[in-house]
């Protein structure tokens, strides 16, 4: 265990590694050491450890905690959800081995999900990422803000914005997020996705199609069904999708009701 020091104020980050194995956890604070925008790394073999060693520095606060899941008592994820209750909770920055918690790590506000082995330039992004939520606190904590989603493609997992997501499309248990700058396939239901992102303005047209109503210009007749047209955005051209009947009265409604409470308000 590394005890906490005294690092110089406005340096750079402060950071805590947390894994039970030793190996692991020499390897992560080796290459955080490395990166030019930590000034001290600090580590811990569980999360008592962990805790304890964020209780002592409480006077010079951890800005972000690289977490180990898979650990003997306290798991990473039982962790982070006690971080996430502090005052100042740090960033959390998961590192695994295992691929398929991303979708807890995403529900408790990761910053980042990192796969293990470990590369230099997703520890470098994983840093950059949380020295915008520092900067950002405000709008880390808004409930509003841009939500995030973990993705995992070719063994990288990153993060996309849900703000790039014209429409979502099902697949079977998994759901398609076509984005400004390609498709994404998640394990997350369309179903999960539906009732989360109601408030930012999402809405269900079709037992497969999730849409962003701010991308929707209209909606149409073909034969003796609708289809509702969206707009492109970025390099996602524009297109219709089709809209079934026990959805079209919402989405009418929804459409109508948007510019009629604009106007009313004028």
């Amino acid at each position: 265990m590394t005890q906490p020091g005294n690092a110089t104020p406005g340096r750079g980050l402060i950071v805590l590694a947390v894994d039970d194995e030793r190996p692991a956890l020499d390897e992560l604070a080796f290459l955080l050491r490395q990166q030019d925008t930590v000034a001290e790394v600090f580590t811990a073999q569980d999360a008592t450890t962990a805790l304890r060693q964020l209780q002592q520095t409480s006077a010079q606060p951890v800005d972000a905690v690289f977490l180990d899941i898979n650990m003997p008592g306290l798991d990473g994820l039982e962790l982070a959800g006690i971080l996430s209750a502090f005052a100042r909770p740090p960033a959390v920055v998961f590192v695994t081995a295992h691929d398929d918690r991303a979708l807890a790590a995403f529900d408790l506000g990761a910053v980042d999900y990192l796969l293990k082995p470990l590369r230099e330039d997703r520890l470098t992004e994983a840093l950059r990422r949380v020295l915008l939520a520092r900067r950002r606190p405000a709008e880390s904590a808004d409930p509003a803000a841009d939500e995030v989603i973990p993705v995992e493609l070719g063994g990288t997992t990153t993060l996309v914005h849900r703000s790039s997501v014209a429409w979502v499309e099902a697949d079977g248990d998994y759901a398609r997020l076509h984005t400004s700058n390609g498709s994404h396939l998640v394990r997350i239901p369309i179903s999960a996705l539906e009732s989360r992102w109601a408030d930012a303005g999402f809405l269900r047209v079709h037992r497969s199609y999730l849409v962003s109503l701010r991308l929707v210009t209209g909606i149409r007749s073909v034969g003796s069904g609708l289809v509702v047209c969206l707009r492109a955005s970025g390099n996602l051209a524009a297109c219709e999708l089709p809209v079934s009947r026990r959805h079209a009265r919402e989405l009418k409604d929804r459409l109508v009701r948007g510019p009629l409470q604009s106007w009313s308000s004028r």
